[in-house]
């Protein structure tokens, strides 16, 4: 039996936002190649806002603006 490559695991870093309204959501996770240069996590603000509005558009049902971003440990 021949042996398997190994699968590139991509990296993932964890979120937790709050938004303007006062709810939470934790463990957001961006894949980490987004993140990283002058930007620092400003990339991961954008990225969780189009995840956002994408599922704003399937359910109906939007959110706020978010407040703040937090990176987990």
């Amino acid at each position: 039996m021949g042996r398997r490559k190994p699968t590139a695991k991509t990296e993932s870093v964890v979120f937790n936002l709050v938004y303007e309204d006062g709810t939470l959501s934790s463990n957001r996770k961006v894949p980490g190649d987004i993140l990283g240069g002058l930007e620092g996590d400003d990339p991961a603000r954008t990225f969780f806002e189009a995840q956002d509005h994408d599922i704003a558009e399937r359910s109906g049902m939007a959110r706020g603006p978010i407040k703040t971003i937090k990176r987990c440990r």
